[in-house]
């Protein structure tokens, strides 16, 4: 029972994390944390290490935790080592996918151009729908890689990367769902060389908007505080 517990304050605090419920470098005083999640002091101890282990959180000496910060050279390393990752994946997933294989990367597509189709007309309430979607789009296009290991690498780097995504509001409009429709071409045609050139593309072009975005957020909060 304990064990599902935490299990289930890990998920939590992790996604809350993610999805910027947790500021960045916002302290975790376990106090505040018993009462939002509602469990022990033990259990939230066990569930900090573990996040501090992934690198969602940080444990500050004889001050206890704080969630990890943000940077851009953060976002630049994540992006390299996802790019790393997803293009060796890419290519054992392309060769080896079956029949299977296509009809969920078609599908995972399919619901990405809904949503992105929403978000071009306008409907800035799809946000998370969208990030839900791209992320789930991305992981079926590796997912008949073999490697249930790089699977797991490309999961906890992506979720890294997402976070990013989340605070900067980084959909790049049409051009990323040409991206992805040109992806799922190319993997479908098993044309490697061409599926991974847009998958690079896509990622640096996606770090570059970040950034920009980012600076722009803090340029108006300057100018607000100013």
């Amino acid at each position: 029972m304990s064990l599902s517990l935490a299990q289930t304050t890990y998920d939590r605090m992790r996604a809350d994390i993610i999805f910027g419920r947790l500021a960045p470098a916002a302290r975790l005083r376990l106090d505040d944390l018993r009462q939002a999640y509602g469990v022990s002091v033990p259990t939230l101890r066990e569930v900090l290490n573990r996040l501090a282990a992934d690198g969602f959180v940080v444990a500050e000496d004889q001050r206890g935790f704080a969630v990890a910060p943000i940077s851009a050279e953060n976002l630049e390393e994540l992006a390299a080592l996802r790019m790393l990752i997803e293009m060796d994946a890419l290519e054992r997933s392309i060769r080896a996918g079956d029949v299977g294989w296509e009809t969920c990367v078609v599908a995972a597509h399919h619901k990405l151009a809904r949503v992105e189709a929403r978000m071009m007309a306008g409907d800035t309430g799809a946000l998370d729908e969208w990030r839900r979607y791209d992320s789930e789009f991305h992981h079926t296009l590796i997912l008949a890689c073999g490697s249930a290991e790089l699977l797991a690498v490309h999961k906890q780097v992506f979720d890294k990367y997402l976070r990013y995504q989340m605070l900067y509001l980084t959909f790049r409009g049409a051009i990323s769902g040409e991206e992805h429709r040109a992806m799922m071409d190319f993997a479908l045609a098993r044309e490697v060389g061409k599926a991974q050139a847009v998958l690079e593309r896509h990622i640096s072009a996606g770090v570059t908007h970040a950034l920009k975005a980012h600076a722009g957020q803090a340029g108006a909060q300057v100018a607000q505080d100013g």
